[in-house]
């Protein structure tokens, strides 16, 4: 009897899984449960809301919050068109998550592509991909965007097209640095020996290992892609009405922050609180793909009263 409850070995030294990693460090469990939240949003809000969040209602206009008599979608109160702010905030983060998703995902792809060919061939074709990321570096972000934007019509996939540029050289460098230290290892050299082709090496043993650097680092620019689209839409060159963004919600409301102050402090309050999330759960990736720093969480209480 006594044996059948004692774990065996096996069950006693397993890993956690990542639920019981991710229950260790409560701000993490926090910031991932209001991701998905966000996410929620960003997939269910425009088609159940975007008929209510575009409804004229000058009855309404700049309705303070918490007036409950006007219904539950007026508890963030109206903008100077008496659109309720709740119903513009869940459409509203489909674009914005949109924009920075597709943007980051671009930047990885194609910065990652290019950091693993210049950590991995030949160093004149290593120097042309580095002099490229150092011209798209030697102009501000924010200002190359600006620029571009003004010259193109400022719609959804150039907006994502200029902030996935600005962010390609972040991923080109970080990933040739890892690649350089990577190729002299002991098992890429094995992989030498045996014959394997050069795209095998890159693609098939060095990018499995540069992968969990850039997932980290990715989780970090979406928060970075959101600020900078909702800098773009607070100057006016990001996403025009009557699309919404919650950058653009900020700028619609700046000529009322003397007297209608919910108009942009509700969207930025969103910005904010998705920024400091992914911020949180980007620590918590680079802890637990660190084998060096994961044993904080599997040794911590609350993943073993788990």
């Amino acid at each position: 009897m006594a044996d059948t409850q004692t774990p065996t070995l096996a069950e006693t030294h397993s890993p956690p899984g990542w639920l019981r990693l991710l229950w260790a460090d409560k701000y993490a469990t926090v910031a991932a449960v209001f991701l998905l939240f966000v996410v929620a949003m960003a997939i269910f809000g425009p088609s159940l809301f975007a008929d209510l969040s575009s409804k004229v209602n000058f009855r309404g206009r700049n309705l303070a919050p918490f007036q409950f008599e006007h219904g539950w979608l007026m508890i963030l109160g109206a903008d100077s068109l008496g659109r309720p702010i709740l119903a513009r905030i869940l459409v509203a983060a489909q674009n914005t998550m949109t924009i920075a998703f597709f943007a980051v995902l671009a930047a990885g792809i194609v910065g990652g592509s290019l950091g693993l060919i210049a950590g991995y061939s030949r160093k004149l074709v290593s120097d042309v991909i580095m002099r490229l990321a150092d011209v798209i570096m030697s102009f501000p972000s924010l200002l190359l965007a600006v620029i571009v934007l003004y010259m193109l019509k400022p719609a959804l996939g150039n907006l994502v097209l200029v902030l996935a540029i600005t962010r390609i050289p972040v991923y080109l460098r970080t990933t040739r640095a890892e690649v350089l230290e990577i190729r002299e290892r002991m098992f890429v050299q094995a992989a030498k020996v045996m014959g394997a082709s050069t795209w095998r090496i890159t693609f098939l043993h060095i990018l499995p290992m540069v992968l969990p650097t850039l997932l980290t680092i990715a989780t970090l620019d979406f928060a970075f892609v959101m600020l900078a689209e909702s800098s773009l839409s607070f100057l006016g060159i990001g996403i025009q009405p009557p699309e919404v963004t919650w950058g653009l919600m900020v700028a619609q409301g700046r000529p009322y922050m003397a007297q209608a102050w919910w108009l942009s402090f509700w969207p930025g309050l969103m910005i904010v609180l998705t920024t400091m999330s992914l911020n949180l759960l980007s620590n918590w990736l680079r802890t637990v793909l660190d084998p060096a720093q994961r044993w904080r969480l599997e040794g911590s209480k609350e993943t073993a009263n788990v």
